[in-house]
């Protein structure tokens, strides 16, 4: 019995879990919905000198300051102004948070409990490594991004001197 309970436990899990569907330009993005926090409206952001191009800024989010990650240009995606129906995913994992920047909510994605297909060979390295893979609705494909990976772009950002 304890074999049994053993071999479930080391069995790899499959599927996708439950996601926000968002967009940046023409691709759709899925956010696991456990690592959402909150969708808000975009609010102003400071710019923050001398930082990448992918981090917005900061903004006072709840009497805290939040780093707002753009990952847009991270992605391949073109960076526009963003439109009025642009939103702020407050991601959340480990104790630590990050605003990110959508240009869109487009709902949600079911659970599943297929594998995801590996990011395209076309994609960027550095797009490959935010993407744990691909699934696909009725409305075509959908990219699944790694919220810890957004949050981990913090240990690309210069240091204090």
């Amino acid at each position: 019995m304890d074999q049994v309970v053993e071999q479930e436990r080391e069995q790899v899990e499959t599927g996708y879990p439950t996601a926000v569907v968002v967009r940046f330009g023409g691709s759709r993005y899925a956010v696991d919905m456990a690592s959402v926090a909150e969708v808000v409206p975009v609010p102003v952001t400071s710019r923050v000198p001398g930082c990448p191009r992918w981090l917005s800024g900061v903004v006072n989010w709840r009497g805290r300051v939040l780093a707002v990650v753009d990952p847009r240009s991270l992605l391949g995606a073109e960076t526009l102004p963003l439109p009025s129906s642009a939103r702020l995913l407050v991601l959340s994992a480990d104790g630590v948070e990050v605003g990110m920047v959508v240009e869109a909510v487009a709902g949600l994605l079911e659970a599943g409990d297929s594998d995801p297909e590996p990011p395209p060979a076309t994609a960027s390295s550095t797009a490959s490594a935010m993407v744990l893979g691909v699934v696909a609705d009725a409305s075509g494909p959908i990219s699944l991004l790694d919220a810890r990976s957004v949050l981990a772009l913090r240990s690309d950002l210069p240091s204090a001197r």
